[in-house]
Formats: C-alpha cells, sequence, structure tokens
C-alpha cells in the first residue's frame, strides 16, 4: 500500500491513509468497434443513427419536451451547444434524464439546467454519448431510425444506435474539455472507489481553468497525467477517501491558530485525493473554494465535486515544502519530480524514501503513456 505523503505533528496538507470506504469496482464504459460510422456533425448538430439529428420535438423550448431522432433540418431545435460544463444545450435549455433515472431505458428531455448530474455527459473516443451518474449511453430507442423515435439511455453496447458525433466531441473528448477521456480515466483506476466519479473531478475543474488547460497539448496531458498519478498514490489508485489510521485523527488541530477547530479536536484528518489535512489548510482550502471546510470538513469525504476541488486547490495554489507549485512545476516543465517534492518532499525527496518517490513516478509514466504523451525529462527528486 503505498505512502499517503504526512507524518503525525508535521503540518503537511496530508495525511496517512484512513479507515477505508467501502470498493466500488467501476463499471468500465464499452468501447466497441463501429458497425457503422455515424455521419459527420456540423453546426452544433448531433448526428447518429441513419445520419439523423437529435432533435427537440416541434422546436418546444418548454420543460420535459421530449427529445427525439429526426432528419436533419438545420433548425435551432437541432443545434445543440457544449457551455463547457459537461452540459450538452439546445433552445437555451439542457438535454436531462427524466427523474434522475439510471436504469435502462429512462427518457431524456429538454430541461431548465440544474447542474445536476442527470445533465452531464461525456463524450468517449468510441463516439457514445454517456450519462456517467448512471454509466449509461444516449440511445435510440429500439434501434428505430424513424423520425420521432424518442432517445432514451440504456447500458452502452457499441450498437449504432448508440454513436453520434457532436460539437466538441468525437475523438475522445469530455464535454468539459478535460484532457483525459472518461475511458481513460477508467483505464487508469480500474479498481477505484464509487465515490471518486469521473464526473465529479469534470465538475471541479472550473475552479481552477488553467488547470492541464496551459501550454501544449502536450503539457496539458502532462499535467493531468502528473496530478492523477500523485493522487493515485495517495488514495492507493483511488480507492481510500479518509485517513487509514485513526489514532492520527486527533493531531490534525493546531490550536494556535485564532479560529481553532471548531469541529472537533479529531475533525481534521485526512480526505479526498490528495489527503487534505490539519485545520488551517482546511480553513485555507474551504476560504479559496467559498466552502465552509473548517465548520464541516465531512464535507470533502462527502461531496465527491468538494474532494476533487480541495486537491486541485493544494494542486494549484500551494508549494508545500517545495519551491513551486506543482501546477507551475508542470507548465514550466520543471519535472515531475517537482511536484512529489511540493507534496511530500520533506520525507521522500532527496534519498529520504527513494521507494515512494518511485511508486509516484511509475504511475505518471503508466498515465503518460495512456495519454499518448512523453512523461518528459526531471522525473525524480
Amino acid at each position: 500500500m503505498p505512502f499517503a505523503g504526512g507524518l503525525s505533528g508535521r503540518r503537511s496538507p496530508l495525511g496517512w491513509f484512513a479507515v477505508a470506504v467501502a470498493v466500488a469496482v467501476a463499471a468500465a464504459l464499452i468501447a466497441a468497434l463501429f458497425t457503422a460510422a455515424p455521419a459527420h456533425a456540423a453546426d452544433g448538430q448531433i448526428t447518429g443513427l441513419a445520419g439523423k439529428c437529435v432533435d427537440v420535438a416541434g422546436a418546444n423550448s418548454a420543460n420535459g419536451t421530449a427529445v427525439q431522432l429526426y432528419d436533419c433540418n438545420g433548425t435551432s431545435a437541432q443545434r445543440w451547444s457544449n457551455a463547457g460544463d459537461g452540459t450538452l444545450r439546445a433552445l437555451g435549455k439542457c438535454l436531462d434524464v427524466v427523474d434522475r433515472g439510471t436504469g435502462d431505458g429512462a427518457a431524456v428531455q429538454l430541461w431548465d439546467c440544474s447542474g445536476g448530474a442527470n445533465q452531464q455527459w461525456v463524450v468517449t473516443a468510441a463516439h457514445d454519448i454517456v450519462n456517467p451518474a448512471a454509466d449509461k449511453c444516449l440511445d435510440v430507442r429500439d434501434n428505430n431510425s424513424a423520425n420521432g423515435t424518442r432517445l432514451q439511455i440504456w447500458t452502452c453496447t457499441g450498437g449504432a444506435n448508440q454513436k453520434w458525433n457532436a460539437p466538441g466531441g468525437g475523438g475522445g473528448s469530455s464535454l468539459s474539455g478535460f484532457v483525459v477521456t472518461e475511458a481513460q480515466f477508467n483505464q487508469m483506476f480500474p479498481h477505484r472507489n464509487g465515490f471518486y466519479a469521473y464526473n465529479g473531478l469534470v465538475q471541479a475543474l472550473s475552479s481552477y481553468p488553467a488547470f492541464a488547460n496551459t501550454g501544449s497539448d502536450a503539457v496539458k496531458k502532462q499535467e493531468a497525467a502528473a496530478f492523477l498519478a500523485n493522487v493515485s498514490h495517495e488514495t492507493g489508485g483511488l480507492v481510500y477517501v479518509v485517513e487509514q489510521n485513526t489514532a492520527n485523527y486527533p493531531h490534525y488541530c493546531d490550536w494556535s491558530q485564532s479560529y481553532g477547530c471548531p469541529a472537533g479536536q479529531a475533525a481534521y484528518y485526512g480526505r479526498g485525493p490528495l489527503q487534505l489535512s490539519w485545520n488551517f489548510n482546511y480553513k485555507a482550502a474551504g476560504d479559496a473554494l467559498g466552502i465552509d471546510l473548517l465548520g464541516n470538513p465531512w464535507l470533502v469525504q462527502n461531496d465527491a465535486a468538494v474532494a476533487w476541488r480541495t486537491g486541485l486547490w493544494y494542486w494549484n495554489t500551494q508549494s508545500g515544502p517545495g519551491s513551486m507549485t506543482p501546477h507551475n512545476a508542470m507548465v514550466n516543465q520543471a519535472g515531475f519530480g517537482q511536484t512529489i517534492r511540493s507534496i511530500n518532499g520533506s520525507l521522500e525527496c532527496d534519498g529520504k524514501n527513494p521507494a515512494q518517490v518511485q511508486s509516484r513516478v511509475d504511475a505518471y509514466q503508466r498515465f503518460t503513456a495512456i495519454l499518448g504523451v512523453s512523461p518528459g525529462s526531471g522525473l525524480y527528486c
């Protein structure tokens, strides 16, 4: 089990692994080969079965209007936009799974954008459009190409009635623009805890828009791989949500801080993808994110988007025992080794724990290979 970075008594943003939340093996998305290539999308259209378009019935923008398959006609009822937040929008509203359904056959409709998980969509490399909350694909009901056939979600099968070209999609892009697709994320973390949903990470990206979005495509991928490699090391492959050693819990309250520990002496143990710990780190992260984490640190273990935001907060704004933030280390080509130094350098770098450094480097090299990019130089600290 990898080291989680942070001894009791050291003011680190990280902590030892905690009592594990039960492991939920994530279902991988099916990436079957096309049986027929979908038509090319243009002008915001989403095209699929028989070259037809995803269409809002009657061009009606009322909540609950059916979304269907129809001959492409270039009208606003078929003009879908990628808002950069994981949604697909037409007529000013969002593509929505009825009643937040997650079962096979749950219909899709048009609805006011609410930020709900039932309005989040990801385009995979296989041209599926997936709702991550249900882990199901946008599907043409009964494989029927007739005009007016209702669209739904269904277990991903690789069939032609689940193949789409969407604005900003195809080629395995996420609708958020993140350089790691959900399929690649699942490949990196085949045994991840269900808490660490890809959708939670995607929702968190808006808090730090420069993350994995600065520099060349290669640099963007290297930074994403570096972050996820350190996260993998800290959480045992996205398995652990909270610290493993409960005896450490009371150690993370620094009473010299004017605000004290309002959630309790033992409330500030490590949580989330980079195992945030200490009352002052919860205070700083909460202030930066506009969330009361000092008063309610349990949000980090109960809300996946909040958990991911704390990891991104540290990555993008804190240098820890290093001389630069991990974000700056990657975008300025200082090398992956400097991210290790900023996260846990005082315990691992300069020969202190080479096995732990190697564990992080190994994960980084695996993840850059999945993303198809060179790991670059400066791997060690």
